[in-house]
């Protein structure tokens, strides 16, 4: 069972004692994210994580910082995302506190050097590029882009080259100071150290971190009408596809009927697409599906490579073996398969205490409430075939359907009449 404080400058810390392991995971969660931009600075919150990791005035180099960390076997690391951004580090127990010091230093006395600034824009100008060339991540840049029109949502976490070329440090500093503040964080704490020294470590490098009233707010989605296909014409071998629909928020009950939907439908070799789509028809190699759930929206996405002749046909197989959740229900054996397997993959991820820390983290810096695993094993055992029918056909409706891809395709590709359930 985890256990949680909040200090006295609002900062939370939750934690969970591992014992049986040798190690500590520590993951500092700002409840930030690209969604909470504005048009003009976007990729500021994925440019400060990097600048992050550039160097403080105690450690004023990049590898001052790593070797603090590497040094004694650790492994440091961060990540940013729509809605929040995470600085982590897993060490031996017996670092423990030296990993909280370099978390701290680095969240509260990150220089910012102009130099710094002009290196890392480069290197994440070369991200994006990288990500641009990666059939695989555009086509998923493409969906979003059309899923949530308009929004901050649909755009790439990083940026454009544009913004990212345009972002002052002023800009960011300015960001920064107004997102980073103890009452929008998390530490999450999971392995072999106790609640009380946890508390006690943290206290001392992150207790003197400012408050001040966070009014750093995001608006809420609204949906905007736009194409419902998007094309982008590459000269490669295969034809990149990503078909999505609107989902649920994270504050939906039945999020959970639609993440059993989509174990049966696209997750793993034993699901309904790979089955179809690659073991008998040999459409793809690749082939899944997956459900995000947000704070005020969502979405059911599947994604394929497919031969560029194959690819109607590709498009026509998915969306029938969709259309079979609104008309039929599960059996009792996939039914009961698929609960296994998100069980199973919950408990075999909490052996890990990353995992762990990270479990307790995102849901109190998203949701301000932690389910357990005990908790989520319960709400899965009671889905139902009729929850996965109902929730099938309130969401499978043809108008929502979005399409996007990347590959040898003319844009005026007659795709969009493909876009029904039968």
């Amino acid at each position: 069972m985890y256990q949680k404080t909040v200090l006295d400058n609002g900062l939370r810390i939750v934690t969970e004692g591992m014992p049986q392991t040798n190690s500590v995971s520590i993951c500092i969660f700002a409840g930030v994210g690209s969604r909470y931009e504005k048009d003009k600075v976007a990729g500021v919150s994925h440019f400060i994580e990097h600048l992050l990791f550039r160097g403080t005035d105690k450690r004023p180099e990049t590898r001052l910082i790593s070797e603090a960390i590497e040094g004694v076997g650790g492994v440091l690391n961060g990540g940013t995302d729509k809605e929040l951004t995470v600085y982590w580090c897993k060490v031996p127990a017996a670092h423990f506190t030296t990993a909280v010091d370099v978390l701290a230093d680095m969240l509260l006395h990150a220089r910012f050097e102009p130099s710094d600034i002009e290196k890392e824009r480069q290197i994440i100008l070369e991200e994006i590029k990288m990500n641009y060339d990666n059939p695989g991540q555009r086509v998923n840049q493409l969906i979003d882009g059309s899923l949530w029109y308009g929004s901050p949502l649909g755009r790439d976490v990083a940026g454009s080259k544009k913004t990212v070329s345009a972002i002052t440090r002023e800009e960011l500093l300015e960001y920064k100071n107004m997102s980073y503040l103890p009452s929008n964080a998390v530490v999450a704490i999971a392995g072999n150290v106790g609640h009380d020294e946890a508390v006690r470590a943290v206290s001392e490098y992150l207790g003197c971190w400012g408050n001040r009233k966070h009014f750093h707010k995001f608006k809420s989605y609204q949906l905007k009408e736009c194409p419902h296909v998007k094309i982008e014409k590459r000269k490669i071998e295969q034809a990149h596809l990503c078909l999505a629909l609107p989902g649920l928020s994270r504050f939906d009950a039945k999020r959970y009927h639609l993440d059993m939907l989509n174990i049966i439908l696209g997750v793993g070799m034993s699901s309904r697409l790979f089955n179809e789509v690659r073991d008998k028809l040999g459409l793809a190699y690749t082939i899944t599906s997956y459900a995000e759930h947000l704070s005020d929206t969502g979405s059911l996405i599947v994604y394929a490579g497919v031969e560029p002749g194959k690819l109607s046909t590709a498009i026509k197989v998915i969306l029938e073996q969709m259309a079979i959740f609104t008309r039929k229900k599960v059996s009792d054996e996939e039914l009961a398969k698929a609960r296994e397997m998100a069980k199973g993959r919950l408990l075999l991820r909490m052996e890990e205490n990353r995992h762990v820390a990270s479990w307790l983290g995102t849901q109190e810096i998203l949701s301000n409430r932690i389910l357990t695993v005990d908790d989520v094993v319960a709400i899965i055992d009671a889905v139902t075939a009729s929850d996965i029918m109902r929730i099938a056909k309130e969401l499978m409706v043809s108008e929502r359907l979005k399409l996007a891809v990347v590959g040898p395709v003319n844009r005026d590709e007659p795709l969009d009449a493909l876009l029904r359930f039968g």
